[in-house]
C-alpha cells in the first residue's frame, strides 16, 4: 500500500466499512440479489429493461445522496446503496446487450477500460486507492464510480463465461470461487498487495454472486434450480437485512467503547 503522511482528510472518520468476514458475506449476498432482483423487476413485473433502469437509477441516486450526507460509515445507508448499485450495474450491462445488441465481449472490454481509467484518475488525484481512507466527498465519489463499474464489469464477465462460453451457472460460479480463493491465498500467505487483492476480489464476487443467483432462480431447462427470481430475491434480502441489523448494533457498540476510551 502506498505510504503517505497523514493530512486532515486522513484523520477524518472513514465512510465505508472495515473489510472483514461480514463485509464479504453481505457483499456476496448483495450482488446475488442484484442479479435476481434486476431480472424480477424487468421480466416478471413486466416493466422492461428501460423502465426498470430509469426507476432503479432514480432510487440509487436518492440512496447515494443520503449516503454522501453521512460523514462516517453508517451500515444501513451504505449497504442500501450497495444493493441498489448492484441492481443498476446489472441493468446497465443487460441494457447494452439485450436492448442495444452490444456483444458481451465488447461490454467486458469497455467496462474493463472504464474501471481502469477510474482507478488511474483516482490515484492521480488522491495518490491512493485504499478503501481505508475514504474520508472526503471526492474520494467517495471515485469509490462509488469504481463500485458501479465493478458491478457492470462483473455482470458482463459472468454472462460471457456462463452463456457465450456455455460453461453453465454452477461451473462458472465454481471457477470464480476458485480464482477468489487464489487471490486470498496470495494476500494472506504470499504478501500480495492489499489494495490490488481487494479490488480483484471485489470485481470477481460479482460474477460469483450472479452465478449463484442464476443457479437458484433460473428454470431447470436453463441449468438452474427453479426457485424463481422473487423467492430468491426475498431470501437474500431477508439475510441482508438481518446482517445489516447485526452490523449496526455491533458498530454502535464499538463506537461507544471508542468514545468512552477517548473520554477516559
Amino acid at each position: 500500500m502506498t505510504q503517505f503522511s497523514l493530512t486532515d482528510a486522513d484523520r477524518r472518520p472513514n465512510r465505508v466499512p472495515f473489510v472483514n468476514v461480514e463485509f464479504w458475506l453481505i457483499k456476496l449476498l448483495a450482488v446475488t440479489m442484484g442479479e435476481t432482483a434486476a431480472d424480477y423487476l424487468a421480466v416478471n413485473l413486466g416493466l422492461g429493461l428501460t423502465a426498470t433502469s430509469l426507476i432503479m437509477s432514480a432510487v440509487l441516486v436518492a440512496a447515494l445522496v443520503l449516503q454522501f450526507a453521512q460523514r462516517r460509515y453508517v451500515p444501513w445507508t451504505y449497504w442500501t446503496a450497495v444493493v441498489l448499485i448492484s441492481i443498476v450495474g446489472t441493468l446497465v450491462t443487460d441494457n447494452l446487450v439485450d436492448t442495444f445488441g452490444v456483444p458481451l465481449e465488447v461490454t467486458t472490454i469497455a467496462f474493463t477500460i472504464a474501471l481502469t481509467l477510474t482507478f488511474i484518475g483516482w490515484y492521480a488525484v488522491e495518490r491512493t486507492l485504499s478503501i481505508h481512507s475514504i474520508t472526503t466527498t471526492r474520494r467517495e465519489a471515485f469509490y462509488w464510480l469504481a463500485i458501479l463499474f465493478t458491478f457492470a464489469l462483473g455482470t458482463a464477465v459472468g454472462d460471457l463465461i456462463a452463456e457465450v462460453f456455455a460453461l453453465g451457472y454452477l461451473t462458472t460460479g465454481a471457477l470464480f470461487a476458485g480464482i477468489i480463493a487464489i487471490i486470498a491465498l496470495a494476500y494472506f500467505q504470499l504478501g500480495a498487495n492489499s489494495v490490488a487483492a481487494f479490488w480483484l476480489a471485489y470485481i470477481l464476487t460479482r460474477p460469483l454472486g450472479a452465478s449463484i443467483g442464476d443457479l437458484l432462480s433460473q428454470p431447470a431447462e436453463y441449468g438452474g434450480l427453479g426457485f424463481g427470481t422473487i423467492y430468491t430475491s426475498l431470501l437474500f434480502l431477508g439475510v441482508i437485512v438481518a446482517v445489516v441489523i447485526y452490523m449496526t448494533i455491533d458498530y454502535r457498540a464499538e463506537s461507544q467503547l471508542e468514545e468512552e476510551s477517548q473520554a477516559g
